[in-house]
């Protein structure tokens, strides 16, 4: 089996997976009816741009850097069935889905299964990039699961 993702491919859906992150919140900020659900989507929009920056710093360090190991394979065909699975690693997805979520209940379930899904993700991409940037990785899965703890509770306020 060849290699289906460079590690810059890989980071590189790390990028689009945040931006259509970004994109989703933001629409669900303009549409939702419930203040705390909009204060915690403008927060995560914020927060979506904030990991777009620091995946693009990595992106720029990974370009030539490729896992090593007899593993090799079998994680491409991870990240690779991973990357299809997840949607939000299709460009424009983000504001694609949030065109059609009639309420606010409805958002939040959707966010806690993406942040979730990121979560998994990452935990993958950890696994590509070099050893000096696997820190920057967990920082962002903790924030990921920061967000996703914020979800849980603002869907109980609902």
């Amino acid at each position: 089996m060849g290699n289906i993702f460079a590690g810059s491919e890989v980071v590189a859906l790390g990028i689009q997976i945040e931006k259509n992150g970004r994109d989703f919140y933001n629409r669900m900020a303009e549409q939702s009816k419930v203040l705390k659900a909009r204060e915690v989507f403008r927060f995560l929009t914020g927060e979506e741009e904030k990991h777009i920056k620091v995946f693009q710093g990595i992106l720029d360090k990974t370009r030539k850097f490729e896992p090593q190991g007899q593993d090799t394979d079998e994680y491409y065909a991870y990240m690779n069935t991973l990357a299809r699975e997840y949607i939000f690693t299709q460009k424009d997805e983000g504001e694609k889905i949030a065109k059609a979520i009639q309420t606010d209940k409805e958002a939040i379930e959707k966010a806690i299964s993406f942040e979730k899904d990121s979560v998994v993700f990452y935990e993958g991409l950890k696994k590509i990039v070099p050893d000096y940037d696997v820190k920057i990785i967990e920082t962002l899965i903790v924030q990921e699961e920061g967000h996703l703890k914020q979800l849980i509770e603002t869907k109980k306020l609902l």
